[in-house]
């Protein structure tokens, strides 16, 4: 009896969603690690009184880190797909855009910033929104041959 060992290549939008997913995991798991994450003993579930920081940088709670378990869980879920990869970094990049919307206008000092969120967390949420769609787009484009007459 021979078994089939025949693979299908992953496309390069399941990639870079696969890859996207497993940081935002890495990340999660990062932001509960004392040490990775500074003050750690200040870390609140879900309000801007959480002091803790990933890598002394990026304020985080516990909703914050779960919020990344979550994401990076569906990248690596919707990475099986081509489309569903592409869903992902489309949609997922669109929450982020909206995330450094909703950072650039709220008080950081106010109960509204209950994820919570820092000036460091809102200029990696505009990058992290415009690289994921950037993936999305570029890695599914198709090219069209011209045609000469």
């Amino acid at each position: 009896m021979t078994t089939d060992h025949r693979t299908t290549a992953k496309s390069p939008v399941q990639k870079a969603a696969l890859a996207v997913g497993a940081v935002f995991l890495l990340v999660g798991v990062l932001g509960f690690i004392p040490g990775i994450t500074t003050d750690y003993d200040t870390m609140k579930f879900a309000e801007h009184h959480s002091e803790a920081k990933l890598l002394g940088v990026f304020q985080v709670s516990i909703l914050h880190n779960i919020v990344h378990l979550l994401f990076g869980v569906a990248g690596i879920a919707m990475a099986r797909a081509a489309a569903t990869a592409r869903t992902y970094l489309l949609a997922g990049g669109a929450v982020y855009l909206l995330l450094w919307l909703y950072g650039l206008f709220i008080d950081h000092d106010s109960a509204a910033n209950f994820v919570p969120l820092n000036t460091a967390d809102n200029w990696l949420h505009f990058f992290l929104g415009i690289g994921m769609i950037a993936l999305a787009v570029l890695l599914t484009r198709t090219r069209t041959a011209r045609t000469t007459r």
